[in-house]
């Protein structure tokens, strides 16, 4: 058996002309464990959907590879790719524009199970779809199976959305901001549905998001990759990672987590960036894109090298010179 469910070697993936060209992802190696759940995490425009999109199959990398159940996914014939993009899902982030205005959540949950042959007949379709149906807290099922989707909420439709992916039994889950586009006091309610699919399904998760809050809270037993203008630059387990940041990035980003206690909100240390401003992708920096903005930037190494992902003990992983150097 292979270590990795699916694993990224060297992934990039630029878009644009031979004159101007744009990598939004770049030399991305990662590997996700069956059962685990892996949180992607970074600021908008990161590369952190791209990566997604490729570990999904619906963009092919500009190179690297990707191989699911130890097998190159865009090596192999017809069929093995139809059974890699039938256990390869993915739960976009807008629910409403991810969904058919024009089908009720029966047509939308009946069609895969009709396509690929889960449900050979109309009755064996719709006790199918009322399953996934409660399998996703969507009851009683018969309020819900003709209405179409602006007949939702906005959590009513996500969890439509994470149905349609659980119709063909999928052991793999690309949630991409699954639930950035729901009011707050909904979020928690789907990601402990979630969690409980992880358990009861077996189902793995790489988990986009630009919220470590919410990353801690999903993915506490799992790990957190921190993604920066297309490259990872830290990987640890959620513990570690919170606990102990190591990259300045990672640092940032959690003193910018709100807390609940004011107390700890006024004691919290920020940190002081040396710009705000993210590099242009069209134009990035020489050596460790982080330079211009890292408060322990040193001249002539952070700019003069790309570091390398290095091991600091434990699992945890970081790209930087002066904390690995």
């Amino acid at each position: 058996m292979p270590e990795y469910l699916i694993e990224a070697r060297d992934l990039t993936r630029t878009f644009g002309s031979r004159r101007e060209k744009v990598t939004a992802v770049d030399n991305v190696s990662l590997g996700i464990r069956a059962g685990e759940v892996l949180c992607l995490v970074g600021e908008s425009g990161c590369g952190k959907t791209t990566t997604g999109k490729m570990l999904a199959g619906l963009l092919r990398p500009s190179a690297g590879k990707i191989f699911y159940q130890g097998r190159d996914v865009w090596e192999q014939d017809r069929t093995g790719f139809k059974s890699y993009r039938l256990g390869v899902q993915i739960i976009h982030q807008d629910p409403y524009a991810s969904l058919n205005p024009s089908h009720t959540v029966h047509k939308i949950l009946s069609a895969p199970l009709r396509r690929h042959g889960f449900a050979t007949n109309r009755r064996q379709a719709r006790e199918r779809v009322a399953e996934l149906l409660e399998v996703v807290d969507l009851t009683p099922v018969n309020d819900f199976l003709t209405k179409y989707p602006h007949q939702l909420s906005g959590g009513q439709r996500q969890r439509v959305s994470v149905a349609r992916a659980l119709t063909v039994h999928p052991s793999f889950i690309v949630a991409d901001e699954a639930v950035s586009m729901v009011d707050v006091s909904i979020r928690v309610s789907l990601l402990k549905m979630m969690s409980r699919l992880k358990d009861e399904l077996g189902v793995t998760y790489l988990f986009i998001t630009h919220d470590l809050a919410l990353a801690k809270f999903f993915a506490w037993k799992g790990r957190i990759a921190v993604m920066y203008v297309g490259s990872i630059i830290e990987i640890a387990s959620t513990p570690e990672l919170i606990n102990h940041p190591q990259h300045p990035y990672t640092r940032a980003l959690l003193a910018a987590v709100p807390e609940a206690d004011p107390e700890l909100t006024r004691r919290k240390k920020m940190m002081e960036l040396r710009s705000q401003d993210i590099p242009d992708l069209l134009n990035l920096p020489t050596g460790c894109c982080f330079h211009p903005r890292c408060p322990l930037f040193v001249e002539g190494l952070c700019d003069g090298k790309v570091p390398e992902l290095r091991s600091v003990g434990d699992g945890h992983t970081v790209a930087c010179h002066v904390v690995t150097g």
